[in-house]
């Protein structure tokens, strides 16, 4: 293999006919304007003559390491439709392909165990990897010990890994402030995934969030069931309809993902009650299943496929910098108000 140093952007450029200009964008990892096979073709010819971005790791061969793997929390798997996962997914590979490294999927905690996830890492030369979602501290040790170049998303793991988090605390009080700024005064919590710390996290910032406009979130205005899914919210939603009455029912429910919100909207509309006129459903949530099909669903989160940049991002930083500080970075939520909010009923 040629030495990086022999590698230079001009014979790049002069071997696939290209200008160096667009040789220089492309290796900087810039994507505007430039085709994807365009982007395609240069990494691979770049890195098929020898050329070595700095930090890039080797393998005992000589090729180049390339590869980063991601793990899916229990019970999740790439084929779960509309999951926040499957968005930070998308922009986790984004995020490393525009410095030519790719994502590589190893499987879920519970499928694979520490010592096949130990073998998948030796098998697969990563150079760094990401965990989506919430694992056993034991099992993400392990795997720290095979593979130090580590983040988790979505849970905080302090002191440990990186880590890359929305703010949810944020995202309940713009819910909250939209849904007190159309008057609603009775609220309703439809939650799942009981077990898991996000679950926590957001019943916490919803309770927050009412409390600072001097509102409370009575017993019997919550559900909260085992899973998150879509038709989990539907099950909550006839919990919920089983334990209030047509007289003082709630006129807001915030749902802590969209799928649930998706399940409970069908329910309510199934059940005789109209969305938004007689009550108004959000979700914590900014994926697709928000859009994908009428009415859509008012939401507040952080992007999730800017989750995914932010942690190929911290992964990356190994290249650049000899810095081994452990970051966790928060980033921000906004509100996107669509057709399931309106003003509170009579």
């Amino acid at each position: 293999m040629k030495k990086k140093e022999r590698v230079s952007q001009q014979s790049i450029a002069h071997d696939l006919g290209v200008s160096q200009a667009l040789v220089s964008m492309v290796l900087n990892g810039m994507r505007q304007n430039i085709s994807a096979k365009s982007y395609r073709r240069i990494w691979d010819h770049a890195l098929k003559i020898g050329y070595r971005p700095k930090g890039m790791q080797l393998n005992g061969s000589g090729t180049l390491i390339t590869n980063v793997g991601f793990i899916l929390r229990s019970g999740l798997r790439l084929h779960t439709q509309s999951n926040f996962f499957s968005h930070v997914q998308h922009g986790l590979h984004e995020g490393l392909l525009t410095r030519g490294y790719h994502s590589v999927f190893l499987g879920s905690e519970d499928d694979l165990g520490v010592r096949t996830v130990q073998q998948k890492l030796r098998h697969n030369q990563v150079f760094g990897l990401a965990v989506l979602g919430q694992v056993d501290v034991k099992f993400l040790k392990a795997i720290k010990a095979a593979q130090p170049n580590l983040v988790t998303i979505s849970v905080s793991y302090p002191g440990i890994c990186h880590s890359v988090m929305a703010n949810e605390e944020q995202a309940l009080s713009l819910l909250v402030d939209h849904l007190t700024g159309l008057g609603h005064r009775r609220f309703a919590w439809i939650a799942g995934d009981k077990g898991l710390h996000y679950n926590i996290r957001r019943h916490d910032g919803f309770v927050e969030a009412l409390n600072q406009h001097n509102l409370k979130l009575a017993d019997n205005f919550t559900v909260n069931v085992e899973l998150g899914d879509r038709l989990s919210g539907w099950e909550a939603g006839e919990i919920m309809l089983g334990q209030i009455s047509r007289k003082s029912f709630p006129t807001a429910w915030i749902c802590a993902n969209g799928l649930m919100a998706r399940g409970v909207i069908n329910c309510l509309m199934q059940n005789g009650w109209r969305v938004p006129e007689e009550i108004s459903v959000v979700a914590v949530d900014a994926t697709r299943v928000c859009e994908e099909e009428h009415p859509k669903i008012t939401g507040a989160h952080a992007d999730p496929e800017k989750i995914g940049v932010t942690a190929a991002e911290l992964l990356l930083r190994r290249i650049d910098s000899e810095d081994e500080s452990l970051m966790d970075v928060l980033l921000a939520s906004s509100l996107t108000v669509r057709e399931t909010s309106a003003k509170a009923a009579g």
